[in-house]
């Protein structure tokens, strides 16, 4: 059985802004002051893992050694079926070093186009993957890994959502996650799937 969260203050392990936000609204009916690595100042521990179980225990990990909290980490990424399920555990490297996802949108369409892939639905086949670790400052850890199949399209588009959301369309959907609402993303969502599953064994 998954253990019960009953701490006042939750450090989230990042120090992306959306990503931050994102999580604050998820769980701001559960009271849980909600505080991040970038505003604590903690740095940002090297990624060496190979799948993202992995690297978000890696990064709960560190960030409740360094703040004596409890914390919360995620990572997640973008695996592009024809491209061999890359970007996968690196999609954020592929942003550059700037970080700047328009970078990675185009370098993935590059790939596609290098390959010589069509720009059909089912040839583009792509899935958002989210990891989350929760973390208490004793080491004790749980583990929910949430995902969302859809497809890759270009140009990207709409303004909202962070990342590679631009040019992610969901299975089903003619719209991309940029271009829903932050609660319709959030009810399909990778990050979202997965926040339920902890909410459920944690919070709920």
């Amino acid at each position: 059985m998954a253990r019960r969260f009953a701490l006042p203050k939750l450090v989230v392990a990042t120090h992306n802004r959306g990503k931050a936000g994102e999580i604050r609204t998820m769980l701001a009916p559960y009271g849980v002051e909600i505080v991040s690595a970038g505003e604590l100042g903690l740095p940002a521990p090297e990624e060496t893992g190979t799948t993202f179980e992995e690297n978000a225990t890696l990064k709960a990990l560190a960030a409740t050694r360094a703040s004596g909290l409890p914390v919360l980490a995620d990572d997640s990424g973008l695996s592009v079926h024809a491209l061999d399920d890359q970007p996968g555990v690196y999609t954020a490297d592929w942003e550059g070093p700037t970080r700047d996802a328009m970078v990675g949108m185009r370098r993935i369409q590059d790939e596609l186009a290098a390959r010589n892939v069509p720009h059909a639905d089912t040839a583009r086949a792509a899935t958002f993957h989210c990891v989350l670790a929760l973390a208490w400052p004793d080491e004790h850890l749980e583990l929910f890994h949430g995902t969302l199949d859809g497809s890759i399209v270009w140009p990207p588009r709409g303004s909202g959502g962070h990342g590679y959301d631009p040019c992610f369309q969901p299975k089903g959907e003619k719209r991309t996650t940029a271009q829903m609402s932050e609660a319709e993303k959030n009810a399909i969502s990778h990050r979202g799937r997965a926040f339920r599953m902890m909410v459920e064994a944690c919070f709920g």
